[in-house]
């Protein structure tokens, strides 16, 4: 019986085939809208998990009050220093920490205009902070060596100096390059990051970074390795009150944070989370638009259709027969139109993330093809079908066979 419903609803719609068509196309605009968005902003929080999980669940960080999860500006009006660094060895289940101090450098290579880029500096006068260092930010080489302990005015340059336009001519191995006149031997090139400001910094030896723009102690970013097998959140709570002692703060004039990356997990996706129901907001324009536009033709559809309905009833049809067609007639609108916008949409959102690897040399713009997601908007594009078409053939349900047959 169902079969010959959904034959009966097919047929009506194929007569009626250029109204919808353009039933259709509200339907496809707004599953193409909300697809599109939805999978960047999934694939947005993919890449941020990726991120978090390659620091590890045995590693937290610290950082002057303000900076929130990444660099910021150097120098500020807070600054954590070396002894900080230093205090922090020293808490109960602390396996070691490592640190960084940065600044905007003016780079030069050759007789290219100079560009201004991150330059960063490690401490490599202790082999195991270095190697800390490395593990932490997940660096490696394609090409040449990492920095070693004992090198002055050595560099280690990103991705992008080799692989990317940021000179005139790709930089390698062996070369020499300039920051801020003082002249450094390049001894590898890292491999790519993913992110454009990453793979575009440099790391020297802190001591080079002090003497060139005189920072004297000042650290920018503190990382803290845990034993093993210790409590990280318990650690990171102990550090707290250590570091908070040291420079005399409590908790109203605490001048630095100490960030997991559970909190940081977190803060990411309650940022990604209010971006997504903005995202999602703006598509549901596209689908309450759509949803008029199948309503509209089924109100339409019940109207022409009178004596169709009236003779249907004569004949022995219920009004739950003719609701079903109706409403199968509604929900094939929606689902055809689902259908074409999904696949639409992921055409575009993968041409999107095609274009943006090449032109920003990224993956952080990215397309989550999630069966969740593919399979949820189809089912919400039938359901919108449903819902829209539901009053109008409520509608022809209850029309009498008497008055169907004698409309006009």
């Amino acid at each position: 019986m169902i079969q010959d419903y959904f034959k009966i609803a097919y047929k009506n719609l194929w007569k009626k085939k250029t109204r919808s068509s353009l039933t259709i196309i509200g339907i496809f605009l707004a599953i193409l809208t909300i697809f599109v968005l939805v999978s960047l902003s999934l694939g947005l929080k993919d890449y941020v998990d990726e991120q978090f999980e390659l620091l590890g669940t045995d590693k937290f960080f610290i950082q002057p009050k303000g900076s929130s999860g990444g660099l910021g500006l150097p120098g500020g009006a807070v600054e954590l220093s070396i002894d900080d660094a230093e205090i922090v060895e020293k808490v109960g289940g602390v396996d070691g920490a490592t640190y960084l101090s940065f600044e905007n450098g003016k780079i030069e290579f050759k007789e290219d205009p100079a560009r201004y880029y991150f330059v960063i500096g490690i401490p490599n006068d202790d082999e195991k902070k270095e190697e800390l260092f490395f593990e932490a930010v997940n660096l490696d080489v394609d090409e040449g060596r990492m920095l070693k302990e004992g090198d002055r005015k050595k560099i280690l340059i990103g991705y992008n100096y080799k692989h990317r336009d940021l000179f005139s001519n790709p930089i390698v191995s062996g070369n020499k390059l300039k920051i801020n006149n003082v002249e450094f031997e390049v001894v590898g090139v890292l491999e790519a990051i993913g992110n454009p400001q990453d793979d575009q910094q440099v790391y020297i030896p802190l001591e080079d970074l002090r003497e060139i723009f005189g920072t004297g102690n000042r650290v920018d970013l503190i990382w803290v390795q845990i034993e093993k097998g210790a409590d990280i959140e318990e650690i990171a709570e102990r550090t707290e009150k250590k570091l908070k002692k040291f420079r005399d703060v409590d908790d109203k004039t605490i001048d630095f944070s100490v960030e997991t990356p559970k909190e940081m997990v977190a803060i990411f996706n309650n940022i990604l989370n209010i971006l997504l129901a903005f995202l999602i907001g703006i598509g549901s324009i596209s689908v309450i638009v759509g949803g008029i536009g199948i309503a509209n033709t089924m109100y339409t559809s019940v109207l022409e259709r009178n004596k169709e309905i009236g003779t249907m009833k004569a004949i022995g049809a219920k009004n739950s027969d003719i609701l079903l067609i109706f409403v199968i007639e509604s929900g094939i609108l929606g689902l055809v139109g689902g259908g074409l916008g999904l696949l639409t949409g992921i055409i575009i959102a993968k041409s999107i993330e095609y274009v943006s690897a090449v032109l920003i040399g990224s993956d952080i713009i990215r397309a989550s093809m999630n069966p969740y997601l593919l399979v949820g908007v189809l089912l919400f594009a039938f359901f919108i079908g449903i819902v829209s078409g539901l009053t109008p053939s409520y509608q022809a349900s209850k029309l009498k066979p008497v008055d169907a047959l004698r409309y006009e």
